[in-house]
């Protein structure tokens, strides 16, 4: 057995225990006869049924609204009526239900994974439901998460979403999965519950089950040892509220991200001063047809309203790549995340954006929020000026632009000549400063938001914010990293958004070191030779 295992750290903290898996999937027995065509499709149809029903429990019951939302996604996937149709023609020519039940679920799993990125991802998803399915027609207890009774790490090839409803997070302490990528439903729920988690860790099933390991969440590494079990650190933290900054006063402000207004009382219980990132894309998914303005108006202003008198940070549609959406009509892009996505839907499509744009104007309009509008996937001078000038066109006051490129953070002086401030996106600047796919488990290495290549980006962009001014935030993973939190300060950058649950342990991190402390550790951690150096160097 290996010492450790490396995967993709998805949320960020430190727990262990000992791991047990998931209950394996059901066996699908030798195929059946079918005598009577209609009653096996009936057979059929009363199983899925009853995996819909159970998951509309599962989710009534939840306690985390992100929860009970995926779940009901995945119930609506099982209520689908192309896939009713592929088992009927399966029984129709003769396979049992359990085995018609297999094939159609195959094909809609081959159509996702070839479609690769957001879909792709909901493979897991699919794979659940098929085995519940299974289960239920088969007399077994659908696959579930162990109940030991006593806290543990939870191993999983992935996590689907049914998992996650009767998790205890008094007994799970992180999540570690085989597969999966930072935008896997195992990372969006690991975020939601606060728990540590790691995605795309290869080996991770062949680890007996009871081994005591520990999971650190922000670098991605599975160590097996003799460890004590202890939760995350920042749910031993005491509760520290205010405005975030350094010991001597130094103001970094503390900003959450949210995807709608029902993310907002996890932002407020965490005391965030304001929005960081407000992710619009979150509702236009799974949409064959573009939300109407109408519809959009009233998804923004439930959040300003939420957030009357504070910033808010709103994105404007950042779709392509792993978040395509069927009503843009983006298939055959040889390379997704090199093509349209972020802004340059705006090159084909610039009425998404001036819609969009006025949607934001509308909403703000009647409340007080102090919003600020951002575009991500900006690369040049010309696209930030032209999306400044359509911000600014549309009556909103502020535009700023995401550095998520190294083109960018290169040119981010001349940037803040025409926008109003940057936000910094370390996990697509990751990706493409080390032309390393997010979604790749085995190039983790180099996605760490410590690689001083990646500190010295920020670094730039934060010398231009200090010479323009101009605030520079940070809206990545890597905001959320406690130990980073006085590295990226001293770097220059002015605020820092992360999920609601990272707060209080970013908030104390910050608060232990002094501004000069900061630029020192900065200075340290740019100047290591490689990503473990630099978090050891700091540290």
């Amino acid at each position: 057995m290996p010492e450790s295992l490396t995967g993709i750290g998805v949320c960020a903290g430190v727990a262990a225990g000992p791991l047990l898996r998931i209950a394996a999937a059901p066996a699908l027995p030798p195929p059946g006869p079918v005598t009577d065509a209609g009653a096996e499709v009936a057979r059929a149809y009363a199983a899925l049924a009853e995996v819909v029903a159970d998951l509309e429990r599962r989710a009534a019951r939840a306690a985390e609204e992100t929860v009970a939302e995926v779940l009901r996604a995945e119930a609506l996937m099982a209520d689908d009526e192309e896939l009713r149709d592929a088992v009927r023609e399966h029984v129709e020519g003769g396979t049992d239900a359990p085995h018609a039940i297999d094939a159609a679920f195959g094909t809609f799993r081959e159509m996702f994974a070839e479609a690769g990125g957001y879909l792709a991802e909901r493979v897991a998803d699919l794979d659940d439901l098929r085995d519940r399915a299974v289960a239920v027609l088969l007399g077994l207890p659908m696959p579930g998460v162990p109940q030991p009774g006593y806290p543990y790490v939870l191993a999983a090839r992935d996590l689907a979403p049914a998992d996650t409803a009767d998790l205890d997070p008094t007994q799970v302490l992180a999540l570690v999965t085989e597969v999966g990528g930072p935008t896997s439903h195992t990372a969006i729920l690991a975020r939601a519950l606060g728990l540590p988690a790691v995605v795309a860790c290869r080996g991770v099933l062949a680890i007996p089950e009871h081994t005591l390991v520990q999971v650190d969440g922000a670098t991605g590494q599975v160590e097996f040892g003799d460890f004590v079990v202890r939760r995350a650190e920042d749910a031993l933290l005491p509760e520290v509220s205010g405005p975030g900054g350094t010991s001597d006063g130094h103001a970094v402000k503390l900003l959450a991200n949210v995807g709608s207004v029902k993310n907002v009382p996890a932002a407020d219980q965490a005391h965030a001063e304001g929005i960081g990132l407000f992710r619009t894309e979150l509702l236009f998914l799974d949409r064959t047809a573009e939300p109407t303005e109408d519809e959009q108006i009233g998804a923004y202003r439930d959040v300003f309203r939420a957030m009357a008198g504070r910033r808010v940070v709103i994105r404007t549609l950042d779709a392509g790549a792993d978040k395509p959406l069927p009503f843009l009509n983006q298939d055959g892009e040889p390379n997704p995340a090199l093509g349209i996505r972020g802004l340059r839907i705006a090159r084909q499509r610039p009425r998404v954006l001036t819609t969009q744009l006025a949607a934001i104007a509308a909403a703000a309009a009647e409340c007080d929020a102090d919003v600020w509008v951002m575009a991500p996937m900006v690369s040049t001078l010309e696209e930030a000026t032209s999306f400044a000038a359509a911000v600014r066109e549309a009556g909103l006051p502020r535009a700023g632009v995401m550095i998520e490129v190294p083109a960018a953070a290169l040119r981010a002086a001349d940037l803040l000549r025409v926008v109003d401030f940057l936000s910094i996106g370390t996990n697509d600047l990751s990706q493409y400063t080390f032309a390393a796919d997010r979604m790749c488990g085995d190039l983790a290495d180099l996605l760490d938001p410590w690689q001083p290549a990646l500190l010295q980006l920020i670094a730039i962009c934060g010398a231009a914010g200090r010479a323009s001014g101009k605030p520079v935030g940070v809206c990545g993973e890597a905001a959320a990293d406690p130990a980073l939190a006085p590295v990226l300060a001293g770097l220059g950058v002015s605020s820092l958004s992360m999920s609601p649950r990272a707060l209080p342990g970013v908030r104390a991190s910050l608060a232990r070191y002094s501004y000069d402390e900061c630029r020192r550790l900065a200075e340290l951690a740019v100047a290591a030779p490689d990503a473990a150096s630099a978090r050891k160097l700091v540290g």
